[in-house]
């Protein structure tokens, strides 16, 4: 018997996510981020999501767009970065936001999706990471209103190294350049990215996937995610496999001076 893990459209897949749902989503900056699987959980209309991911996307796209509609309440993320939405809904006091060191964040997803419920790091040690104190979320008078605990720190071969958990969500979205049907993944170049822990993060994992193969026709070596993390996948079509942008496109005029 073999797997068919396809479904009919990205409203088909993210049709079950309910309000107050958590979602890790792949992706850094605008690469390799699942533009339409968040597209159809805009219009599907859940609200009140908590979000794990590297960013929140920018202003106008990506999971900016999700931002925009407030239907986000807390961010699990390594940087704001470009959203200008994402740093005002912040100061503000709209969103509650955890920033977390990168590494630390690809590693607590990565646990999570491998049964780890946590592990120790270096990353962290002597700052607000580990004694606590980074503000979660302010008051609208810009007093923090809620800010993150201190966490253990214990001692290994002569360096401290701070506890991080695991992160287990509900659901992950994520974009693959290729999977076959029974959910094996392939990545192209950098939107490798924080695609494969996304989708290990999550309980129920939709990729939506440039081109959808055969099970066997992907090479063993070519398997960056193996299909027992996937539960769904949309296809794309030749334009939507197209579709995309990036954050900034920076030109000079041919031949000008370096």
């Amino acid at each position: 018997m073999t797997l068919d893990k396809v479904v009919g459209s990205a409203a088909d897949a993210v049709a079950d996510i309910p309000d107050g749902a958590s979602l890790a989503v792949g992706g850094f900056g605008l690469a390799g981020i699942p533009w339409f699987l968040i597209e159809a959980l805009l219009q599907q209309g859940a609200a009140g999501l908590t979000i794990v991911s590297n960013n929140c996307g920018v202003d106008g796209a990506g999971l900016g767009l999700l931002l925009e509609a407030r239907r986000i309440s807390r961010v699990i993320a390594s940087y704001v970065g470009e959203n200008k939405e994402f740093a005002r809904q912040y100061l503000a006091g709209e969103l509650t936001v955890e920033l977390t060191p990168q590494g630390t964040l690809a590693e607590r997803m990565r646990a999570g999706g491998s049964g780890i419920g946590a592990f120790f790091t270096p990353t962290g040690v002597g700052t607000m990471v580990a004694d606590g104190g980074l503000p979660w979320r302010y008051h609208t008078d810009g007093s923090v209103a809620l800010a993150s605990p201190p966490k253990e720190v214990r001692t290994f071969g002569g360096t401290e190294m701070v506890l991080e958990e695991g992160i287990v969500t509900d659901y992950a979205l994520i974009r693959a350049a290729v999977a076959d049907k029974a959910g094996n993944c392939k990545f192209h170049a950098a939107a490798r990215n924080f695609n494969p822990p996304a989708a290990m993060s999550g309980r129920v994992t939709v990729v939506e996937a440039e081109r959808v193969v055969e099970v066997g026709e992907l090479h063993p070596d070519e398997v960056h995610l193996p299909g027992i993390f996937v539960k769904r996948i949309v296809e794309l079509t030749p334009e939507q496999a197209a579709h995309k942008d990036i954050e900034k496109r920076t030109t000079r005029t041919r031949g000008a001076e370096r």
